[in-house]
């Protein structure tokens, strides 16, 4: 065999094998033992986005001071977390305490064929355009004489008429 079909050869095994590996992406989300609730609904759609996309997510509980003391907080909330994402993602790593924090490790049920893109707000003209009935500041206006619609009936002459005497 030719020394250069076989260098050809290696190179294609090797650029075959970079293709179809998968880089595995680690995101950290940070909670606290007493959060609000709208932050722990804000902070969950994160996590189900990232698992969304495909990423694993550790998730992590920071015990401060005497909340230390407390730590079945932490794995109320962190329970709380693995309920919702069910459908999305699946425990990983059961959560464990390190020093001062609560570490969970969450990963995807399944990988995506392409990543999720995020929806962009309308603008506040096109709200108050939408609330309205008016077109949309976006769209261009037509200038000029309005064409008639087809099919329109359009008033005709009344015939004249006789008086017979």
């Amino acid at each position: 065999m030719d020394h250069s079909k076989h260098k050809y050869e290696q190179d294609m095994q090797r650029k075959e094998s970079r293709r179809k590996t998968m880089n595995v992406v680690v995101k950290e989300m940070k909670f606290r033992p007493k959060i609000d609730p709208h932050d722990y609904s804000t902070k969950t759609k994160h996590v189900e986005r990232f698992l969304a996309e495909g990423s694993k997510v550790k998730v992590t509980i920071m015990f401060r001071g005497r909340e230390m003391a407390h730590p079945e907080l932490g794995m109320k909330i962190l329970d709380r977390i693995a309920e919702q994402v069910v459908d999305i993602g699946v425990v990983e790593m059961i959560p464990k305490i390190d020093g001062r924090n609560m570490t969970m490790v969450l990963a995807p049920t399944k990988r995506p064929a392409v990543k999720v893109p995020r929806v962009a707000k309308p603008s506040t003209t096109d709200e108050a355009a939408a609330v309205t009935g008016a077109a949309p500041a976006t769209e261009p206006v037509a200038a000029g004489p309005v064409p008639e619609a087809a099919g329109t009936v359009e008033s005709a002459p009344e015939p004249a008429t006789t008086t017979a005497p």
